[in-house]
């Protein structure tokens, strides 16, 4: 059986009560696809936060050091989430992007992704643990650490359901579906049921904050289908980009090594 990919953004998690609840949403996937990677933002605005921290101590961050400290974020929030599964019964093991085998150009803070080589992860999986993965970051072909810029943790998603074989992966967020406009803004605003990969790529480059153009070229790239989802009220239905996409047959990145 191929992985489930999920996604849970920055909105996602919030507080500690956020981990729980996603501890226990992830529980009830195990049903359907018990071998789940888990790729997991920063919480909230602690990735500003960094930035604005770094920006204190030097106006102009050398990127390196840069990319360093705003990695911590999702380093937190992937060790949070194995706490969360291990109180209710369930072996998780938490990876950063470097461990997960996520390979970059040496572009810090605006890297791409040349190659995934997930080892770690299949062994965890082999073992019946689900694999936790901190999104928004890699290791570059000369060992540094790099950020991946906007889009980041959607866009390292996307890589490991190509680079692991997955039809689909699932983004779990606060508004959880694509609306023809912004429904905090417009209640009445129509919920998108099936989108191509056009018309998503279209309406996140005028301003539609669901998923990032980056992350949907990319599955198309691999014909694989991004499945939006409500974190509040799983189950619901939401919006797929990429309906009826087959898996091409050769795994492409955003770039060659």
């Amino acid at each position: 059986m191929k992985p489930c990919i999920l996604k849970f953004g920055g909105a996602s998690v919030l507080s500690s009560d956020s981990f729980r609840s996603i501890a226990q949403l992830i529980v009830g996937k195990m049903n359907a696809n018990p071998r789940l990677v888990v790729v997991v933002s920063a919480m909230g605005d602690t990735t500003n936060q960094l930035f604005e921290l770094a920006k204190s101590v030097n106006p102009n961050p050398p990127k390196r050091e840069q990319d360093m400290l705003v990695s911590v974020g999702e380093r937190i929030s992937i060790s949070l989430l194995a706490m969360a599964l291990a109180s209710l019964g369930v072996e998780a093991v938490s990876f950063t992007g470097s461990q997960s085998g996520i390979i970059t150009t040496d572009d810090h803070s605006d890297a791409k992704i040349v190659d995934v080589r997930p080892k770690r992860i299949l062994s965890a999986l082999d073992r019946g643990q689900i694999a936790i993965v901190a999104g928004f970051q890699g290791v570059s072909l000369s060992g540094e650490i790099t950020t991946l810029g906007r889009g980041g943790s959607d866009t390292t998603a996307v890589a490991l359901g190509a680079a692991l074989g997955s039809q689909a992966v699932e983004f779990y967020k606060d508004v959880g579906a694509i609306f023809e406009s912004d429904p905090k803004n417009d209640p009445l605003a129509k919920r998108l049921e099936r989108l191509s990969y056009g018309q998503a790529v279209s309406m996140a480059k005028s301003g539609a904050r669901v998923l990032h153009a980056r992350s949907i070229a990319l599955a198309e790239k691999n014909g694989i289908r991004l499945e939006v989802y409500p974190i509040q009220a799983a189950g619901q239905p939401g919006s797929v980009v990429g309906f009826g996409a087959a898996r091409k047959p050769e795994i492409v990145y955003e770039e060659g090594c």
